[in-house]
């Protein structure tokens, strides 16, 4: 009989035993579980969250991956607020529409700060406009409202070296502007129809954006760029400051700590090394006086050493 219980009892030992290392084992799954999902939208969600970051550099284009991945941030629930770090000289009318459009979807759901850096003017001003709070730096350069369109013509040069282009055309429209033939008055008039068009679509954004009268948008949307301080008197900037400022704000009117992590909006779905390379090779190699996808909204100096406190 004691031999019969001894067994019971180390039967009954290792059964728990077994339990425990069960037990210890599917905690150890669900852990790994956890943390593997620590940057999904639950997981964040359960953890408190996170705040977004769009940083926009240089010549702003039309991006698709970019687009795509605000949207999945104005879904995410668990992102609390976006920031957006600007540090452009404009671009492309129509890559700053897009930029807009996004971060006002965006801005319909959660909240969206700006924080400018040196530069963010034409197009790089545009698309602070959905921002609920402007911050500038003192020195950034902002404003530069309006729309841009450039053109060469070389017929005199042609002309000079026995060169004659023809053109073959299906109205008398079609070839204006070109680098063949002078605008003509038709031309011109065509042409500055659409710029006109386009830049009071912009001072329409800058009026809903900074909830001014046009009149009052008009008069100071005249291509001029402004300092920070200069915005803020003007209207087109809420504030000095930067990320600091900016997630202090967040956190005194908006309720999203302070000490939740920036979550870069470029790491989701647009870090990749080489697509990252080839596009800023065509930025860098595309100059900025020429036209990219359509018509431009950038500053350009002829030099900008001077301006960013370098160069010569």
């Amino acid at each position: 009989m004691a031999l019969e219980s001894d067994l019971l009892i180390d039967r009954r030992r290792l059964k728990r035993g077994i339990a425990l290392w069960r037990g210890i084992a599917l905690a150890a799954v669900l852990g790994a579980i956890v943390l593997a999902g620590l940057e999904s939208g639950p997981a964040r969600s359960l953890l408190g969250g996170s705040v977004a970051r769009l940083s926009v550099s240089g010549v702003i284009t039309e991006d698709r991956d970019r687009d795509r991945a605000l949207a999945s941030v104005a879904e995410d629930a668990s992102v609390r607020a976006l920031v957006v770090a600007i540090d452009s000289p404009g671009g492309t009318v129509a890559g700053g529409e897009a930029l807009h459009r996004a971060l006002a979807s965006v801005a319909a759901r959660k909240p969206v700060v700006a924080v400018m850096g040196g530069t963010a003017a034409s197009a790089g001003y545009m698309i602070a406009l959905p921002a609920e709070r402007i911050f500038a730096r003192e020195a950034t350069v902002t404003g530069s409202i309006g729309v841009l369109m450039q053109t060469t013509e070389f017929s005199e040069l042609l002309d000079s070296l026995g060169i004659r282009a023809e053109a073959l055309r299906s109205g008398p429209l079609k070839d204006q502007p070109s680098p063949f033939r002078p605008l003509t008055d038709e031309g011109r008039a065509a042409l500055q129809a659409v710029v006109d068009d386009l830049y009071a679509q912009f001072v329409s954004m800058v009026a809903s954006g900074r909830r001014m009268d046009e009149a009052r948008v008009r008069a100071i949307a005249d291509g001029r760029v402004f300092t920070g301080r200069q915005a803020i008197a003007a209207g087109l900037v809420d504030a000095i400051g930067g990320e600091a400022e900016a997630r202090s704000w967040l956190a005194a009117e908006k309720g999203v700590p302070a000490s939740l992590p920036f979550r870069d909006v470029a790491d989701d779905d647009r870090d990749r090394l080489i697509p990252r390379l080839l596009r800023e090779a065509r930025k860098a190699l595309v100059s900025e006086r020429l036209s990219l996808d359509g018509l431009m909204a950038v500053w350009h100096p002829s030099t900008l050493g001077w301006v960013r406190g370098g160069g010569e």
